[in-house]
């Protein structure tokens, strides 16, 4: 399972479903993943934050366990076809969740996020939400 940016983020404020959700992967086993381009999004994060120091702490602590996943050539070519599809039909989509979304699709994983909305436009993305 690919947990994206924003349940990490979730994760880490302690929000009450994300904690639960995350529980429950745990005790059944399930891998539990990021990929590269999330870890960039929540370094980005911490140099706007007025804490860096703690929020970085914080990150490579929800962290310490999960799997990385980098952007690799297949990923990257799932991603930009994605990408480019929904820009042919004027749905824009964030580049960074085209590239989270092919890595999902060439590992043959879901992914667990709160936004749905923008994922579900993706063709044969799995997708599951807390």
């Amino acid at each position: 399972m690919i947990l994206d940016t924003g349940f990490i983020i979730d994760v880490m404020r302690r929000e009450e479903n994300a904690v639960r959700r995350l529980r429950e992967l745990i005790s059944s086993g399930e891998t539990q993943a990021i990929t590269t381009p999330s870890l960039f999004e929540l370094y980005s994060g911490v140099s706007r934050s007025s804490i860096p120091r703690l929020e970085k702490g914080r990150i490579m602590q929800t962290l310490s366990n999960l799997v990385v996943w980098s952007l690799d050539t297949k990923g990257a070519e799932t991603g930009g076809e994605i990408d480019g599809r929904l820009s042919s039909k004027g749905e824009r989509l964030d580049p960074v969740d085209s590239m989270i979304a092919g890595i999902a699709l060439s590992k043959g994983e879901a992914i667990l996020t709160r936004n749905v909305r923008h994922f579900s436009r993706i063709p044969g993305l799995r997708i599951e939400t807390y």
